[in-house]
């Protein structure tokens, strides 16, 4: 029989029951175990009932003894050594982990309930995080218990029936609410390349009219060699990104796409093809003069004053954008991301296919893409049916 019994926690009182159930292989007699957390006597002998029933069944799993804390560095180990993931994503891993830990560090796996869990997911929206971040914390906390369920050190996973709390928009927020993101018209482009063209440091030309003629994201252009561009066939193969956690110039990292999608090849134009050639040369003569301590490993966007060689950081990218958006006396807030969306928006006034889009850019079916696609082609329908007007009233 278990025996049941109060004890105190910081949000008020509890029950607990021990009982009985595997042998100690020294002794031959059966252990006690102890099972805590329960908010009622009544949910206590409940779930003694259903344990004392798994035992008669000879289905019963013992859980271990590891507190949260004990467990998650292990988990995190275990998952990055055995999935396929980029050092970004256990870096994300990593944070929603923490976030965790300052709630469960010291309790028991065995001990996290679902409504214990479930009750953390809303505190952590009344603390004031963002829906995105507590999702992002839930994705991670579901892999960790699915893994100590498979591992049985729990029985049961107190994640799978947790739901994110739900997010309510004010009439403010909806009203204000911006649908598309922030990209270059295309006169506003033409513009910021001249401005870059008179006003830019060493690369940045080449490197903002490569954004804005292929759309490939900043990690990408920044991982991207010598190799991946054939200058016959007009190409450029996109198979990597860079990584820099500690944004420390030496301690990159290059990673494998995004996703399978963005593994691809593009075709590029004689334009950008004559400036990368003109860029090339440049570098050469970077590399001649400074051949002893040259970082040669063939980056294209290769950084040509101190650290020569090492591939230039997206940070030092977008920071020498804001100085020749503030030159062009264009929107400030614009980012190197930005580009894609204009790239997509030009595509879109050629008249190409969001599918095809999608192909170049590495995506397969990215939300914010669309709703540019859809933008630019509305504004095209409304101006051929205003065209259309006008030549009827002209007749």
């Amino acid at each position: 029989m278990a025996s049941f019994q109060k004890y105190t926690t910081k949000d008020g009182v509890r029950w607990m029951y021990k009982y009985y159930s595997t042998i100690d292989p020294v002794t031959g007699k059966k252990k006690q175990s102890t099972k805590r957390g329960f908010k009622s006597k009544k949910e206590a002998q409940l779930d003694a009932a259903a344990v004392e029933l798994e035992i008669t069944n000879g289905t019963f799993v013992k859980e271990k003894s590891i507190t949260f804390a004990e467990f998650a560095p292990k988990w995190l180990k275990i998952y990055s050594s055995t999935q396929h993931v980029k050092v970004s994503t256990v870096a994300s891993r990593q944070v929603s982990l923490n976030r965790l830990l300052k709630n469960f560090k010291h309790i028991m796996l065995k001990d996290i309930s679902n409504e214990m869990y479930q009750d953390y997911l809303i505190s952590l929206k009344n603390k004031g995080y963002s829906k995105e971040t507590i999702i992002s914390t839930h994705a991670t906390a579901k892999l960790l218990f699915k893994k100590a369920k498979q591992m049985e050190i729990i029985k049961t996973n107190p994640t799978l029936d947790a739901i994110v709390p739900a997010f309510t928009q004010t009439v403010d927020e909806i009203e204000n609410e911006v649908e598309l993101p922030k990209y270059f018209e295309k006169n506003e482009l033409v513009h910021f390349l001249q401005v870059a063209k008179k006003n830019g440091m060493d690369k940045d030309y080449p490197t903002f009219l490569t954004l804005a003629y292929t759309g490939m994201r900043v990690g990408e252009l920044c991982a991207l060699k010598w190799k991946d561009i054939d200058f016959e066939k007009k190409t450029i193969r996109i198979t990597k990104t860079y990584w820099n956690k500690t944004n420390d110039t030496v301690k990159y990292t290059l990673n494998t796409p995004k996703s399978k999608a963005s593994k691809r090849t593009i075709l590029i134009d004689d334009e950008l093809i004559s400036e990368l050639k003109k860029f090339k040369t440049m570098q050469k003569e970077v590399i001649i003069r400074h051949r002893k301590e040259y970082y040669d490993e063939d980056f294209v966007f290769a950084k040509l004053t101190q650290f020569y060689g090492y591939p230039e950081k997206p940070k030092v990218i977008g920071d020498r954008l804001k100085r020749l958006l503030k030159l062009a006396e264009l929107n400030e807030s614009l980012t190197p991301h930005s580009f894609r969306h204009t790239h997509t928006s030009l595509l879109a006034e050629a008249g190409v296919g969001l599918t095809e889009i999608m192909e170049r850019l590495g995506q397969r079916n990215e939300k914010i893409t669309r709703n540019v696609y859809m933008h630019v082609t509305k504004k095209l329908k409304t101006d051929a049916v205003e065209k259309f007007q006008k030549l009827m009233n002209g007749i």
